[in-house]
């Protein structure tokens, strides 16, 4: 079983800046893909941006020049640098990973979420 761990999300001012944090620990053999996904209200859940492990990156365009992905493969943890905020970033933002289970490294990986953390971008 895998747990993602989100952090960092909060409340800023249009034009600020926030880095979000997401660790995933347990039966982890590999990690593939990870990502940031976010949900609006009244919305559904779109893609932020994602980077596969050799480092291939894929955003979306609403926050192209603006967000950035990166992770660290040792710690199982990705970030997402969220510069020059707008309002309509505001949404929840969930961590996404793909992963081997070290109990069944035969097997696909397998899709993983975490809890979700509050982006709020006031105007």
């Amino acid at each position: 079983q895998v747990q993602l761990v989100e952090s960092g999300g909060g409340l800023v001012q249009a034009g600020g800046s926030l880095r979000l944090s997401c660790a995933a620990s347990g039966s982890i053999f590999r990690i593939n893909t990870m990502g940031w996904y976010r949900q609006a209200p009244g919305k559904q859940r779109e893609l932020v941006a994602t980077m596969a492990t050799g480092g291939t990156t894929n955003y979306a365009d609403s926050v192209k020049g603006r967000f950035a992905i990166s992770r660290d493969n040792a710690k199982n943890t990705v970030y997402l640098q969220m510069n020059s905020l707008k309002p309509e970033d505001t949404a929840v933002y969930y961590c996404n990973a793909w992963v081997v289970d070290s109990r069944r490294i035969l097997f696909p990986s397998v899709e993983s979420w975490g809890q979700g953390t509050q982006v709020t971008v006031s105007s």
